[in-house]
């Protein structure tokens, strides 16, 4: 395989692993399910992705640098399998990685977000999944006294 398609598989998987612990993943499954397919076993594709998914975000996403190698390595080679078989697949993946989506899927889009309306005196979050946090704020300068 030349050199320029080992290095479009390995970073397609690099993204894919990331997309599969982020919150756009619902939106570009589907369509890159599609994309790897190619036309044949859609279900099985769907299905291997929902169990990479899965496996990462129970090993905690990205903290498991270790794990997210091994569910990168098993997808590169995947590709790389699928480039030699579907070279058609390589302006599939180069869109995916410019961040312009699959054909199927449409364009990834970003998300941005702005606080406006004064001081905060607090954290201020805005996020797709958060899952046990706890916040002991301090009192804001000036507020009465609670007590």
């Amino acid at each position: 395989m030349e050199a320029e398609l080992m290095t479009l598989a390995s970073s397609g998987a690099a993204t894919l692993v990331g997309l599969m612990i982020s919150d756009a993943w619902t939106e570009v499954k589907d369509g890159i399910a599609r994309m790897l397919a190619r036309g044949k076993a859609i279900e099985q594709v769907a299905r291997d992705l929902d169990v990479s998914r899965t496996e990462l975000l129970q090993a905690d996403g990205s903290k498991d640098e270790q794990f997210v190698a091994a569910v990168e390595g098993v997808w590169r080679a995947r590709l790389q399998d699928l480039l030699q078989a579907e070279p058609a697949l390589a302006e599939d993946l180069r869109r995916l990685l410019m961040g312009r989506g699959t054909p199927e899927a449409g364009p990834l889009r970003e998300v941005h977000n702005m606080i406006t309306g004064g001081v905060q005196y607090g954290p201020v979050i805005q996020a797709g999944r958060i899952s046990g946090l706890a916040f002991h704020l301090p009192k804001p300068p000036g507020a009465p006294d609670g007590g």
